[in-house]
């Protein structure tokens, strides 16, 4: 069977249709059992053999022979994501175009409200991929640092327009990751409603101020996702069981800010039965002091605070009320994730590399190629170690010892693992954890002891790396050199940013040479 041109939406709702009309005959029909150890097929054959054992001759003719079983829905309602994705595969199995004609894209959709707007006045929109027989939504805010003032927003806008305007952004957008249509990259929320909301407002997703006539750039990151998420009402989100507001870097401070405005804003327009939920992905940044002190000339040398603190007056930020109230008159520790989140109400899971390139980068830490001094050595580990501490008394959380900077919608995403449970696995068990504790509380009071539900056997929910050292994790991203682009093993990217062997060893109590084994077989 080929595939010609361009279908129309029409032409691939009727495969969709076709396919599952062939499935469910397929289905109704004696169907082969595989013979996976353990697996489905054998409970069934089970079960047929006690059939047999009531059935009279005549009928037990039928079925010998090839081994068959009837369709038995009961099988797979604690699993439907799987049947889903057994579903799928077979009917694109049965048509190997489907896969084709099937748009797996996020399309472009403006703000039907025009008065909320990118930085330079452009309107402002998301992009989306619906799933109508889906109550899961996603909503996933990009990253991309910020400017705080006239000069480094104007040098943002000749050099990065697309953070700050609509103006040329693509009609669709291919998710990765977490945002991924496909099971084989994403197993857990493949099937789910997928948004995109685009950062064009340079202000960490804060900002409640208009452009005007006496304003260069329009600050609006806030009032952005409310006027998203008041479209997606009229789209499904009314009816949705669970909203996972998501993001990156910015995106993921972004989060923070405003997941519990999320949860606000539905409850007071009715929508209690949808359960927010937040994943912040590195943008769990601390407010520590720079490796070497810099004036505040430009986005990256700006020490976190001070960007901050100029910031949030330039941007009119809305930072959330009860952390507001924690910090009057220095709202600027609202931004800082270990700050924040005692003030929150939501759940939260946090995803976090102990050794961020962007806080490295914001700490004056930068690994061009030089081997680091001993002192920014130092500097480093002790980063790592500040992170867990802020850490502690997260209750969800991954959080690997590597050298990288986001990772949810990294197409690796899955790759990675801390304590042998990859971050798809453990964002299932918080899942199942706050599915089982939303069934068994009696009442919605809103503190955080409800999202301390005990994990599951076998599901942990809070994973940390103890390894003190960047790249110790063995299933960290690989690492390349900055100036010739080839890969580095562990070992070699260690001893290229200065790591010594001999020292290191002597501060872990260890033989240098058992040292050298484990950094060699990526322990």
């Amino acid at each position: 069977m080929q595939c010609r041109g361009v279908v129309r939406s029409s032409a691939g709702l009727s495969a969709v249709r076709s396919c599952l009309l062939l499935l469910f005959i397929h289905m109704s029909a004696p169907v082969e059992a595989k013979r996976v150890p353990g697996g489905r097929a054998q409970t069934r054959r089970v079960q047929q053999q006690q059939q047999q054992q009531q059935q009279t001759p005549a009928n037990r003719e039928r079925v010998d022979g090839a081994e068959s079983f009837p369709l038995d829905f009961t099988a797979v309602e604690g699993n439907m994501d799987n049947f889903m994705v057994q579903i799928k595969n077979l009917a694109q199995s049965l048509y190997p175009c489907s896969a084709q004609k099937l748009d797996q894209d996020m399309k472009l959709q403006f703000l039907k409200n025009i008065s909320v707007t990118c930085n330079d006045g452009s309107p402002a929109g998301y992009y989306i991929k619906e799933s109508k027989g889906s109550k899961r939504w996603l909503l996933f805010l990009e990253g991309g640092w910020y400017c705080f003032n006239r000069q480094t927003c104007d040098s943002r806008y000749e050099t990065m327009r697309r953070l700050m305007s609509s103006t040329k952004w693509p009609q669709t957008r291919t998710g990765t990751g977490i945002l991924s249509p496909q099971p084989e990259e994403n197993p857990h929320w493949w099937n789910a409603n997928m948004v995109f909301i685009p950062y064009c407002s340079s202000d960490g997703w804060s900002g409640a101020t208009p452009k005007t006539d006496h304003s260069d750039y329009a600050f609006m990151g806030s009032l952005i996702i409310k006027e998203v998420v008041n479209e997606l009402l009229t789209k499904g989100l009314d009816n949705a069981k669970v909203l996972l507001l998501a993001g990156s870097s910015a995106g993921g401070t972004g989060v923070l800010l405003n997941v519990d405005q999320v949860a606000e804003q539905l409850e007071s327009q009715g929508h209690r039965g949808v359960q927010v939920r937040g994943l912040a992905d590195s943008g769990w940044f601390l407010d520590n002091k720079q490796y070497k002190f810099s004036e505040c000339l430009d986005t990256l040398s700006c020490a976190p605070t001070e960007a901050i603190k100029r910031g949030i007056r330039y941007w009119g930020s809305l930072v959330p009320e009860s952390c507001r109230q924690a910090h009057v008159g220095e709202e600027w520790n609202c931004f800082f994730g270990y700050k924040l989140y005692p003030t929150l109400k939501s759940p939260v899971f946090v995803v976090q590399w102990l050794f961020d390139e962007a806080q490295l980068t914001a700490d004056n830490i930068h690994l061009t190629g030089q081997p680091v001094h001993e002192g920014q050595w130092r500097y480093i580990q002790n980063l790592g170690q500040e992170l867990r501490n802020t850490l502690r008394d997260m209750p969800a959380l991954f959080a690997p010892a590597c050298l990288s900077h986001e990772l949810i919608t990294r197409t690796y995403w899955m790759d990675i693992q801390v304590k042998g449970t990859s971050l798809p696995r453990a964002l299932h068990c918080w899942d199942r954890s706050l599915q089982d504790n939303n069934n068994n509380k009696s009442n919605s009071t809103n503190d955080h002891q409800k999202h301390k539900t005990p994990p599951t056997r076998g599901c942990p929910l809070r994973l940390i790396d103890s390894c003190p050292w960047p790249h110790c994790n063995p299933s960290c991203p690989t690492i390349r050199d900055q100036l010739t682009g080839q890969e580095m093993s562990v070992i070699q990217f260690l001893k290229h940013v200065g790591f010594d062997v001999q020292k290191m060893a002597q501060q872990q109590g260890m033989d240098p040479r058992t040292l050298l084994g484990m950094l060699n077989n990526g322990n």
